[in-house]
C-alpha cells in the first residue's frame, strides 16, 4: 500500500481549517471542481470528502485561485471595496 491509499479523508470543516478557508467556500469550490474533493453519496445533499495532500497539491498549482475565474475576481472586489468603505 501507498501513503496515499493510507492517508485519512477530511470533512469540509477541517479542509477549510487547512486552507484558512470557510466551509461554505470549501464546499463552493469543491462544487464547482476547481477544487479536489471526493463527493459521496448521490443528489444534491452529498456529502463531501477531502485529502490534505490533494489540497496542499492544489494550492501549489494554483488549480483553484486562478485570476481568470470571475467569482473569485468578484468576491475579492467586493472585500476591498468594503474594506474602504464603500460597501
Amino acid at each position: 500500500m501507498t501513503s496515499e491509499a493510507l492517508e485519512r479523508f477530511v470533512d469540509a470543516d477541517e479542509a477549510a481549517t487547512f486552507l484558512s478557508l470557510t466551509r461554505r467556500r470549501i464546499l463552493e469550490l469543491a462544487r464547482a471542481a476547481k477544487l479536489p474533493g471526493h463527493p459521496i453519496g448521490e443528489g444534491t445533499r452529498r456529502v463531501w470528502r477531502f485529502r490534505l495532500s490533494e489540497l496542499a497539491n492544489a494550492l501549489t498549482k494554483n488549480v483553484f485561485t486562478s485570476q481568470h475565474d470571475a467569482g473569485i475576481r468578484k468576491r475579492a472586489g467586493t472585500r476591498h471595496r468594503a474594506a474602504l468603505g464603500a460597501v
